[in-house]
């Protein structure tokens, strides 16, 4: 073998191990985190949870009579919790269809961020929705991800301008969403929390995202400062939660 074979012999052994080991990363996400074209795989693992037994199975849930809610529109953004990441790909945004005989519009893509920062992101999924659908009610996630990735807290603005929030930060982007959804929809908007976590960035944007609601005057579901949920028990958390941040079904 010619020493320029062996070279390309060695190129090609190392482009197939890279590839390899990206594919193994990517797969492994999907396992344990839900993200990316192996998500399925995390449905597998979480499956057999107490909190994702059949009883608890979205087409056991029991109708609300009279709801306020039936017939209404409702637009959910969000990430994992949304989505439904360990509770087989259902949440409780389709509980609350189901339940309510509502509307339900799910734009959620576990791993996102608020922070605009691609494609991906919760303003760039936003954008991409229907301006002339009849909404009635907006609810956002406050994602995790932000905190895990440590993405930039940054301040509440003075301004109520779509023009003037800084996408980049976690104020900037909350603001904005806000702002969009309200101009778009003309509709209520709420943001709910993740409940309590070891995450001294999470509980900067929980306090951040309360600020941010006294300005705009919107309702917050504030899980984190819930001391009801923080104070399950151990038995009543390992069937509400597949871990500190998703819920099962049950959950």
């Amino acid at each position: 073998m010619t020493k320029n074979n062996k070279k390309t012999k060695g190129a090609i052994i190392g482009i197939s191990c890279t590839v390899a080991a990206v594919t193994a990363w990517i797969a492994f996400c999907g396992y344990q985190w839900s993200w990316g074209p192996f998500c399925k795989l995390h449905d597998f693992k979480t499956s057999k949870l107490p909190g994702n037994a059949s009883r608890y199975a979205l087409k056991q849930a029991a109708p609300v009579e009279n709801s306020p809610l039936a017939g209404k529109c409702i637009v959910f953004l969000g990430s994992s919790v949304t989505y439904g990441a360990s509770s087989k790909g259902v949440s409780f945004a389709d509980y609350i269809g189901v339940r309510n005989s509502c509307e339900i519009i799910k734009e959620a893509v576990s791993g996102t961020t608020l922070v605009d920062n691609g494609l991906s992101s919760y303003i760039s999924r936003l954008k991409k929705l229907d301006k002339d659908i009849a909404v009635d009610l907006f609810v956002c996630q406050l994602s995790t991800n932000d905190a895990t990735q440590n993405k930039p807290l940054g301040n509440v603005s003075e301004s109520m301008d779509l023009a003037d929030f800084d996408t980049s930060t976690v104020a900037g982007a909350v603001e904005y969403i806000i702002a969009y959804a309200r101009q778009t929809w003309n509709c209520p908007v709420l943001f709910y929390t993740n409940p309590r976590y070891d995450s001294e960035q999470y509980e900067a944007m929980a306090a951040l995202l309360l600020q941010i609601a006294e300005k705009w005057d919107i309702t917050v579901i504030d899980m984190w400062n819930d001391e009801n949920f923080n104070d399950l028990t151990e038995e009543q958390r390992a069937l509400y939660m597949a871990d500190r941040m998703l819920p099962t079904q049950g959950g």
